[in-house]
């Protein structure tokens, strides 16, 4: 008898099973752990679910047990009350249940568990690991009692906690969800199209295009969606994520995007229609050698520095653009539009005349970090009134704090989109400038050299740090370009 789990008691019952391992392992580690037992525990409950509607049709249970029945198998011993029943090593029973599952869906799971150490009973003693089953026995995660969207729901939101919990390293797995929303609606998916993640975390925003469609009442589901995440645990969580969002054409790899990327058309790198992405930001260790000598031709504006890998996902991006139809939104750091050790690559990515929109966010946007985020959309076809400009859009207070907590409300994401949309000057908030304008100011992106705030009432809010350090560095910038411009005038005049 279907018994309708509602939100609330959903988020309740995922929780609760978080708190268990509170004091055992750290909180950036639950993730590791929870979701593959709730994937397990929905596997089995939907196949269960699916068995007992084709009795019910052919009344033999042979029948019941074909393939054809069951969107995933479940072999001998790995069901949930095969492991419900098991007294002892239980973690190391979870492990080989999971395994056989993986095991027996070749096509379809390989891997989606994820590596956590199930066998280690100093981690996970065997009571712990029975309190987690029966709790999450409690409750029949059907698809009658939970249909597909709201079970995602359910795992955004667990999701999002692990986040909360996880202090600084959640940037790694988390990204806003409302900030991914309105870069969702900036880019317009289309049903159809192909969608690209490089550095997808959870998946998050390739969920995101997906949820935006059905919103609108359009197929969704033959979205095709690609990612690509280096953490072999985080990329699990992504496959699972996909699945229980009801998502079947999906592909996530594991791997690193800048040294060995996943999608290829033979020695080519594969384009997609829509590309959305949170790249890790100024990291350290990469493979700088490699990518100096990159045979998909990524380095085609130069190659970063080692300190700051930023613009190889930044090409990495520009390449993986359909000629066509590609367009992408990418959440970075400020630091990248103005950069002086970026000139150069920066200028190339001017020139291109890829970069429709650049758009600056208050702070707290990207997760647990004060800092203030920056999203870049690239278009590889613009419209023709809209070719040699760029749309620069100051939304430093367009921001809610709640709790510590940054997020957009849906105000905010509709100014942003408006003038996006408009693509037009608005005092205090938006301008456009010309490929010529920019290159008059040495190739910076930096807003502040564009979006003038004089004349805007700002009598409600005091000046931020982060704003007026904006300003220095945009002006520092074009304080830089003008020297370079006067040595470069008496380098001329010495040398005749």
């Amino acid at each position: 008898m279907s018994t309708r789990i509602t939100q609330r008691e959903l988020e309740s019952y995922l929780w609760g099973a978080a708190v268990r391992l509170r004091g055992l392992i750290d909180a950036g580690d639950y993730k590791q752990y929870i979701f593959p037992l709730v994937f397990l525990k929905r596997l089995s409950d939907v196949y269960d679910e699916e068995r007992a509607a084709a009795l019910a049709a052919y009344g033999e249970e042979e029948l019941a047990d074909l393939p054809e029945n069951h969107r995933f198998a479940i072999p001998e011993g790995a069901h949930w009350q095969d492991i419900r029943d098991v007294a002892s090593d239980v973690g190391a029973a979870v492990a080989a249940a999971m395994r056989a599952i993986e095991a027996a869906n070749p096509d379809t799971l390989p891997g989606v568990f994820g590596d956590g150490e199930w066998g280690n009973k100093s981690l996970l003693p065997d009571r712990t690991v029975k309190e987690l089953i029966e709790h999450f026995s409690t409750k029949t995660l059907s698809v009658a009692n939970l249909p597909e969207d709201e079970l995602g729901q359910g795992y955004e939101y667990l999701i999002k906690k692990f986040a909360d919990d996880s202090g600084h390293t959640a940037q790694e797995f988390y990204t806003n969800r409302t900030l991914v929303h309105l870069m969702t609606m900036m880019l317009k998916p289309e049903p159809g199209e192909s969608v690209y993640d490089p550095t997808c975390g959870t998946g998050g925003m390739l969920i995101s295009t997906a949820a935006e469609l059905r919103r609108q009442g359009k197929e969704w589901r033959n979205l095709r969606l690609y990612g690509q995440e280096l953490n072999y645990g985080t990329s699990a969580i992504a496959r699972m994520n996909l699945f229980l969002h009801g998502i079947v054409d999906g592909d996530i790899a594991h791997g690193d995007t800048l040294t060995k990327p996943a999608f290829l058309d033979g020695d080519r790198l594969r384009t997609f229609d829509v590309v959305l992405a949170n790249p890790p930001y100024s990291i350290k260790a990469w493979n700088r050698t490699a990518f100096t000598n990159d045979p998909y031709g990524r380095n085609m504006w130069g190659v970063p520095p080692q300190g700051r890998a930023d613009y190889a996902f930044f090409q990495h991006i520009a390449a993986s653009l359909d000629p066509e139809s590609g367009r992408a939104a990418i959440l970075l750091p400020h630091g990248v539009l103005f950069r002086r050790d970026e000139l150069a690559m920066r200028s190339g990515l001017v020139k291109s005349d890829l970069v429709e929109c650049v758009l600056g966010l208050g702070e707290g946007l990207f997760y647990n970090s004060p800092m203030p985020a920056a999203v870049v959309i690239l278009r590889a076809r613009k419209p023709v009134d809209r070719k040699g400009k760029v749309l620069f859009i100051d939304a430093r207070t367009e921001v809610a704090r709640e709790q510590s907590q940054s997020f957009l409300r849906g105000r905010h994401q509709q100014k942003i989109l408006a003038a996006y949309e408009g693509f037009e000057e608005q005092d205090g908030f938006a301008a456009v400038a010309t490929l010529d304008e920019i290159g008059d100011k040495g190739n910076s992106l930096a807003i502040p050299l564009y979006v003038s705030r004089n004349g805007v009432d700002e009598s409600a809010e005091a000046v931020g740090v982060i704003d007026a350090i904006d300003a220095w560095r945009a002006s520092a910038a074009e304080a830089d370009r003008a020297i370079g411009d006067v040595l470069a005038m008496l380098r001329q005049e010495v040398a005749k």
